[in-house]
């Protein structure tokens, strides 16, 4: 396998998070959004093959609550934008709706890999730091793109969206945060179930690759449209018997000393 380059400005933050959560069929031009900190164990049928078991959020809970309120307001502007485009003056609802459609008109790994590599084009690699002088900032899509620049969660969360509002079922996506052993550090890919199979869409390559590819790297947590969840044992493998709590703290001292 090709190891994971050194993430240029990522540091995802490894605490239990919502996720915009888009209604199942077809997707609409406004989805219906919700948001759930918890959720039951899910069987081992998840990316990296692990058992996932409910996972909290307290900490953080407040920020993701104002990230969906962004995204909501966000759908709005789509939505509208969709309607009639030429009207629209928002050039990053007209670029997001672009990679949609684009996505729509694909199927299958195609669908996947045009996300993929249309929003790795479009934003640059970006630390929160340097950004905005903060070390944890969550950005929704539209967002992201008016930017121009952000780190892995915020790759992740604008694929998750987009895919979904291409046509990939809910039960499909996944954001996955998994620990890179070999270089110590950790990242937030978006997962896309395709024939039984997982592929990652990760903002650090172009090509995708298949979860079973990945042995150098510990999932710590998987977050869908039933909530958010950790991997049984490999949380505690990846942080040597660290609690979970533990997780932020050591996320945002790593981004203090980079």
């Amino acid at each position: 396998m090709t190891n994971f380059p050194r993430a240029r400005g990522c540091r995802a933050t490894l605490v239990a998070f919502g996720l915009v959560l888009l209604a199942a069929g077809s997707a609409p031009a406004a989805p219906e959004m919700t948001f759930r900190t918890t959720g039951p164990a899910v069987p081992a049928d998840e990316p990296f093959g692990q058992l996932a078991t409910a996972a909290y959020d307290r900490v953080l809970r407040d920020k993701w609550l104002g990230v969906e309120r962004e995204i909501e307001a966000e759908l709005l502007v789509l939505s509208l934008c969709d309607e009639d485009r030429s009207r629209c003056t928002s050039p990053a609802a007209l670029q997001f709706l672009t990679i949609v459609a684009d996505g729509r008109a694909r199927g299958g790994r195609a669908r996947l890999g045009d996300v993929n590599r249309a929003l790795n084009l479009a934003v640059r690699p970006g630390s929160d730091l340097a950004l905005y002088g903060d070390t944890d900032v969550w950005r929704s899509p539209l967002a992201l793109l008016a930017v121009g620049a952000g780190d892995c969660e915020d790759y992740a969360i604008a694929k998750f969206v987009a895919l979904r509002a291409a046509g990939v079922a809910a039960e499909d996506l996944r954001l996955v945060i998994l620990h890179d052993r070999l270089h110590d550090e950790d990242h937030a890919v978006t997962a896309a179930r395709l024939d039984g199979r997982w592929w990652l869409l990760d903002n650090r390559r172009m090509a995708m690759v298949e979860d079973i590819d990945l042995p150098n790297v510990h999932p710590l947590f998987v977050i869908d449209h039933n909530g958010v969840r950790q991997y049984v044992g490999q949380l505690q493998m990846a942080l040597g018997q660290r609690p979970a709590a533990d997780l932020a703290a050591r996320m945002e001292l790593a981004q203090r000393v980079k």
